[in-house]
């Protein structure tokens, strides 16, 4: 192990190109939640990380462990844990991003055209949406024998698109702007025909199982364009799912770094990914859910502990909630509070908001500030603008649960939440040496 009075965190692969690059790969081979969190179990296996399965009695010796349940993560590591009530570090992200859920019969026919239904999911930007060769990827039930089993599907083919309206039938656009009703127009088509096309037959031959043996799915759409290197020095990166992706990412890496580091404190270092953010986390796997405290107390029991010491592990720590953070915008400069600027490539940013919108108080900011002074990275604050209110994250949802001291931060953001976002090369490499700074506190 190194010593944390002499190690960098770029010893652990946080450099621009090692981390802007990363990201690239993550983000291509993640496109549903349930791909990003099999993606970060790889990650996390490679390091030594033994996944747990949540009907099995869980061991009671020290060391690094995940779980997963359907879209959402959580990983952790005992191995420096002084007693079960040692002081737990968390770092809550999220798995899923907007996009175009498949919905449950969605076979429709109409003008020649063979259209898939589709219902939005979350705030998606939908004019990004079209235009564009999209694949399908996400999570289908299948029956195997007496059971059902949940298999991954993806599809990387351009098996759909969502057509525009040529301006030359919507004279109005130019001067109005495009106007989207989400039942009308933003049904793909994936085939021409005036039968209606077999969605649960394509998703049967996809997986090699008969249709019949489809029980059900949580599909969705995904863009084909990778993420990629951007701008005329590569210091940007544009790809899909970056909200919120590029924090799970981060604290992916994060949690592997800082385990690897002699500690200083004896904390116990906590990652959890969670599904359903971007509708509201009200789930069996969401934030709002027992998932993390459940999964909290079953740690303090494999240390010989009780509730009670899984109390004064959660008073005694704080959660610091990663979510993606708007980056001022140079064409719309107006939309941002003038004393907050947000600058791409500048750091971690601190996001704080009076009504509590961001869980943000000031002993989680000292928390999350004290991190990025460790790592030597530069800390940004953001607030709205006091007439334009802000976003929510699964911070004052986790805050409100576990009774922690909590934190809101993200990452500096362009075209937040459109098919195609855009985030800054060095800031990837600045987030994670943060997150592993606040994991590992010296």
């Amino acid at each position: 192990m190194a010593d944390r009075s002499t190690l960098s965190f770029s010893e652990h692969g946080f450099t621009t190109d090692d981390s802007a690059d990363g990201l690239c790969d993550y983000l291509n081979a993640s496109p549903s939640p349930f791909h990003a969190c099999e993606t970060s179990a790889a990650m996390l296996e490679a390091a030594g990380f033994v996944r747990l399965l949540e009907t099995e009695v869980w061991p009671s010796r020290r060391g690094r462990y995940f779980v997963v349940r359907g879209g959402s993560l959580i990983a952790w590591s005992t191995e420096y844990a002084a007693d079960a009530a040692s002081p737990l570090r968390v770092v809550g992200a999220h798995t899923d991003s907007p996009s175009l859920r498949v919905k449950p019969q969605p076979d429709v026919a109409r003008g020649g055209w063979q259209l898939l239904g589709v219902e939005v999911y979350g705030g998606t930007l939908d004019a990004s949406w079209l235009d564009r060769d999209l694949g399908l990827s996400g999570r289908v039930a299948v029956r195997s024998g007496d059971e059902v089993e949940g298999r991954l599907l993806r599809v990387d083919e351009p098996v759909l698109r969502v057509s525009q309206l040529a301006p030359h039938l919507d004279r109005s656009v130019r001067s109005e702007g495009l106007k989207l009703n989400a039942q009308q127009h933003m049904m793909p088509h994936w085939g021409l025909g005036e039968t209606p096309g077999d969605f649960r037959a394509y998703v049967g031959e996809q997986l090699g199982v008969a249709p019949a043996d489809v029980l059900g799915w949580d599909v969705m759409t995904h863009d084909l364009n990778p993420a990629a290197r951007t701008g005329r020095s590569r210091e940007t990166v544009a790809g899909a799912r970056q909200d919120n992706l590029a924090t799970s990412y981060a604290a992916t890496r994060a949690l592997i770094a800082a385990v690897e580091v002699d500690p200083v404190r004896p904390v116990v270092p906590v990652i959890a990914l969670f599904d359903h953010e971007e509708v509201g986390s009200v789930s069996e796997r969401g934030a709002a859910s027992s998932y993390l405290i459940t999964t909290l107390e079953r740690v303090a029991i494999s240390l010989g502990g009780s509730r009670e010491h899984l109390f004064r592990a959660i008073a005694g720590g704080v959660v610091a909630s990663g979510d993606m953070a708007h980056a001022t915008h140079p064409n719309y400069s107006e939309r941002h509070e003038p004393s907050h600027t947000i600058a791409m490539n500048g750091g971690p940013v601190l996001k704080t908001n009076t009504n509590l919108r961001y869980a943000t108080d000031a002993m989680g900011a000292a928390a999350f500030r004290l991190a990025c002074e460790q790592a030597g990275v530069p800390c940004q604050e953001f607030v709205s603008r006091s007439d334009l209110p802000c976003g929510s994250t699964v911070g004052p949802i986790t805050s409100a649960l576990t009774g922690a001291t909590t934190v809101d931060f993200g990452a500096p953001t362009l075209s937040m939440h459109s098919t195609r976002e855009l985030t800054g090369s060095q800031d990837q490499a600045m987030y994670a040496a943060a997150l592993a700074c606040f994991l590992s506190p010296a």
